[in-house]
């Protein structure tokens, strides 16, 4: 059994590398509305972000299937995968401050959405990025927590993306 699934992933991987790249990218953000549904988890701003990353690498991914030039496809795949591993670092980082620091912080003040409302896109994201106590919280944790489980993906969708690259060089 673990061969076959193993021997399907590879098969995904290189016949369907972008679908691959947008189902899990979908199962993912499917996943965190599901925690915050079902867990009664809070997400922060920048987990939202983070979400909102995730559907940015969905479109990417399925547009990169129209093209067959193979920069075009790094670039579509890679970039919102390296903006998705600046995003979740950034996260990690407030997680791993200390409590004075965190005090100091108050960019995500207010839910995303309505940072947007009231601020437009380009100031939300900025007062996003500089954190607040509440994208400080751990909260739900398997083995990592969202914003590390986040970072390993976008990490394995850039590595991948630069692989399928130099291989169809």
């Amino acid at each position: 059994m673990y061969k076959k699934v193993l021997i399907f992933i590879k098969k995904i991987y290189q016949d369907y590398f972008e679908i691959g790249i947008a189902l899990s990218a979908l199962f993912i953000i499917l996943l965190a509305i599901a925690m915050d549904k079902y867990l009664f988890l809070q997400a922060c701003p920048l987990c939202i972000l983070t979400r909102y990353v995730f559907g940015l690498l969905i479109l990417t991914a399925l547009f990169s299937i129209l093209t067959n030039n193979k920069y075009i496809k790094l670039i579509l795949v890679g970039s919102p995968s390296l903006t998705g591993l600046f995003v979740t670092s950034r996260q990690i980082y407030i997680q791993n401050m200390s409590i004075e620091d965190i005090a100091q912080l108050s960019g995500c003040s207010m839910p995303f959405n309505t940072q947007v409302e009231y601020f437009g896109i380009v100031e939300a994201i900025t007062k996003t990025f500089a954190g607040g106590p509440s994208c400080a919280e751990d909260g739900w944790r398997y083995i990592f927590n969202f914003a590390e489980w986040g970072f390993i993906f976008f990490l394995i969708y850039f590595i991948a993306s630069v692989h399928t690259f130099l291989k169809a060089s």
